[in-house]
Formats: C-alpha cells, structure tokens, sequence
C-alpha cells in the first residue's frame, strides 16, 4: 500500500516522463508510460515519504512551462524515466541538472541499449517493461528499488552529486534559494518596506534554516542564512554584524562541503576572522574557529592548522569547561602526540588528552543527574532540545571512553545515544573511528621501553 502523502511527507518529487502510449524508435515496440507511472514509480516516491507529482497533475492556469520549470528548481527530489528516448524528458533532465547538484534519479525502461555520450557518467536504473503491461514481480523489485535509491539520496550526509554539471564545473554554484526566502519575508512584510528585517520575519527565515539543516541540506540553510545577514546590513549598514548569524553560517557553510570540502572550510574560516578569533573569548567562536582549522588539518597537514585548532579548543574549554570543546582537544592532542618528533613532547600531549577527557566525563555525568528527561506535558520545542543535548552528552562521552580505553562502554552509550537528525551519528562515527588507530599507538610505549631497559 503506498504511503500516506498528506501532511506526513517530508518533500516533493517531481516525475519527468512522456505520458500515456509512446513508441520507442529505437525498437519499434510501443509502451504504456501510464502503467509505470501509476504502478511502480508513484508508490515507489510515496512508500519514501515524498508527496509525488507529474506534470499533466499540476494544476496550472495558462502555460504549463512556469509551473513545470518550478518543479524541476523546487522538488525535493526529481525522478526522471527516459523510457522511449523521450525528447522532452532528456531535456528536461538537463535542465533540472543544471539547476541542482543533487538528489535527480534517473530510471528507463531496458530496450535503451544504448544512452547519449553525455550520460555515460550517470546512474541509470533500469526495468522491464511489456509494452501494454508491466509483470507484477518486475514492479515489486523496482518498487523497492526506485524507493531505496530515494531514501538514500535524500538522507546521505553531505549528498553525492550526481548531475555532471556540478560534477566536472566544481566552482559553480546552483541557484540561491532567493526566492523562497523572498516569499517568507513577503508574507511577513508590506511591499514598501520589504527591505526591513523585523523580527516575525527574522523568526520565520530562522525557521526555515532550522528545517534545512535538520534535513541535511546545508547549501540551503546557507543561502538563507546568507539572504538574512544581507538584509540586515541593508536594514543598518553602520551597526556590527549579529555574532550569532555569522556563526551560525560559518557552520552549515563548512558543513555544506560546496563546492569542495576545502573550498567551503576556507569560506566559513573567513566568516569567522570578522569575529576576531585569535582574540576572542566567545566559545561557539572559538569552539567553529577550532572545528575549521581541525578539518583543514585533515586535508593539508598543516601543523600550523593543528596548533590553531588546538590552541581555539583548548582556550574555549577552559574559560568554558564544555564538553564540545573538551572532547575536541582531547581529540586533537592525541593526533598531535602521533606528529611529535621527541617522545616527551608525545607522551605530554596523551597524558592531557587523558586528563581532559576525565574531566569531560564529570561534566557529562553532571548533566545527566541536572537534566531529567521532559515532564509528559512538555512542549515539543522543550523535548527536541533534550533530545539533541542529551545525544550529544552521550556521544560525547562513548568518545571520552573510548579515548580512555573502555570500548565497551563506549559502544553501549553510543547505541542508547537516540540522534534526532541523520547527520549527528554520521559526524560522531566519523570522530570515533578517527580516534580508535590514535588511542592503539600509545606513546606511554615509550616509558615501558625505558624501564625495561634500566631493569
């Protein structure tokens, strides 16, 4: 049974294909693009959880092109079957490349032996199709095919590209979401001062980066974020920028890895140097100053990357004593005991990557006896917030843990930790499985050595 596409879904997908009996030139053989329209991709898209829509289902006044255009912008996701070589759908399937990076599955019917030069780097799905009819298993193994594909498109963080036009043109960027963002502050502003940012508007556009990025999609948050911070300089060119957007951007643009993972960290760490970090005791700034320059590390090798990361998360820390800002530079001396050329400057390192993570699990554990789950009456804001501090008190200490040796423990906590959105579990994997070679090598190796060798 399809699933429900009420206000259940969590987007839109729009279906490019030719409708009703087309004939495949190539073949001769002549196919019925209704049947795998209605009995396999539709329930596929709902069975996903995406309210799904074709073209000749848009209710539309004038010409259908507007409309049509929208979708292959807006949707969520766009499937599109080229089952026939069908000239409209290929077209459409470029456009729709050219306007998003991501999240286009492409599906045809197998009698397409062959695919045009340019989508030889592009996943095309296949089926078998009757002519007049589709068999029943085909349409239940592609059912769940075309449904898995949708999923995981939809939840992977950071998303694979799959149209080539971003894939070969990495410094090009799609198309702000301007446009959604103007639509928020016209509903919440008259025509004459659209410009003016007040604060119901404020609250809807946050809003709408609140939703972008529980989604994953972090180049949309970006955007609307970007289209805030610029509103607010119109609103009053002279006053300082809100520490809290500039932030608040400088992490989902790190995060959106656009157009390159590099690229986007040396962005958001230019945010952030209007925030005076070197300088700065604000411990978000100091805690995204220091998550910038750990993940340049990771692609550079800087030392100079290391030590700022270091120094940020260490200063954040102590004027703070948080838990993010521990466990992260507990995290980085144990990387940077395996770069130290003398022993003893390895061994000083994992001994205070050990000290911190000790206190780090103190602090969690203080948390869990302060912070009682939500009464039954709770709003819904008050339990998401306890849900997302109380995964990350959790993750953090299956880190602090597993730092310490004790992988059972960590293991446990990390399958109690319950992630509210997909990308948390992904970041903390990451984190853990980083961690686990750096903790093998011990360098306390080298005082064992030392007393073996006086005894």
């Amino acid at each position: 049974m399809p699933a429900e596409t009420s206000d259940k879904t969590k987007g839109t997908c729009f279906v490019v294909m030719g409708f009703g009996k087309k004939t495949d030139f190539e073949t001769g053989r002549t196919l019925d693009l209704d049947k795998s329209y209605r009995n396999m991709i539709k329930p596929a898209v709902e069975a996903a959880g995406l309210k799904c829509i074709r073209a000749d289902e848009i209710v539309h006044s004038g010409l259908i092109d507007v409309p049509m255009y929208q979708q292959l912008w807006n949707a969520d996701v766009v499937v599109a079957d080229l089952s026939t070589s069908n000239k409209n759908a290929f077209y459409e399937l470029g456009v729709r490349h050219a306007l998003r990076p991501f999240t286009t599955v492409v599906i045809a019917e197998d009698g397409i032996k062959t695919f045009p030069f340019d989508l030889n780097h592009v996943v095309v799905r296949q089926y078998h199709h009757l002519g007049e009819d589709i068999g029943f298993d085909e349409v239940m193994r592609f059912r769940d095919l075309l449904t898995k594909a949708i999923v995981e498109i939809t939840e992977k963080n950071p998303r694979d590209k799959d149209s080539p036009v971003y894939t070969f043109l990495n410094e090009l960027n799609p198309p702000a979401v301007v446009a959604a963002a103007r639509a928020a502050v016209a509903e919440q502003t008259s025509k004459t001062a659209e410009a003016m940012l007040d604060k119901d508007t404020h609250s809807k556009l946050i809003e709408q980066v609140d939703a972008a990025q529980k989604k994953g999609d972090f180049v949309a948050a970006k955007n609307f974020l970007s289209f805030i911070r610029g509103m607010m300089k119109q609103e009053a060119p002279t006053r300082p920028e809100d520490p809290y957007i500039i932030q608040r951007l400088a992490m989902v643009t790190y995060k959106s890895e656009y157009p390159s993972e590099q690229a986007a960290l040396m962005e958001a760490r230019d945010l952030l140097l209007t925030l005076s970090p070197d300088t700065s005791n604000d411990t978000e700034t100091l805690g995204l100053w220091g998550s910038v320059h750990k993940h340049l590390w990771d692609i550079t090798k800087d030392p100079t990357d290391l030590d700022k990361a270091i120094n940020s998360y260490e200063r954040g820390f102590f004027l703070r004593n948080d838990t993010y800002n521990g466990i992260n530079v507990a995290f980085l001396f144990n990387v940077r005991a395996t770069q130290a050329t003398h022993p003893a400057d390895a061994i000083a390192d994992y001994v205070q990557a050990q000290r911190i993570r000790r206190e780090v699990l103190e602090i969690c554990e203080r948390w869990q006896k302060d912070n009682p789950a939500p009464a039954v009456e709770a709003s819904a804001e008050a339990v998401a917030e306890y849900q997302r501090s109380r995964y990350w008190v959790l993750a953090t200490m299956a880190e602090a843990y597993l730092g310490l040796g004790n992988e059972a423990e960590s293991e446990r906590l990390l399958a109690e930790a319950f992630a509210p959105e997909a990308w948390m579990k992904g970041s903390t994997q990451d984190q853990l499985d980083k961690l686990k070679p750096l903790v093998a090598d011990s360098p306390l190796k080298y005082i064992k050595e030392d007393a073996g060798k006086t005894t």
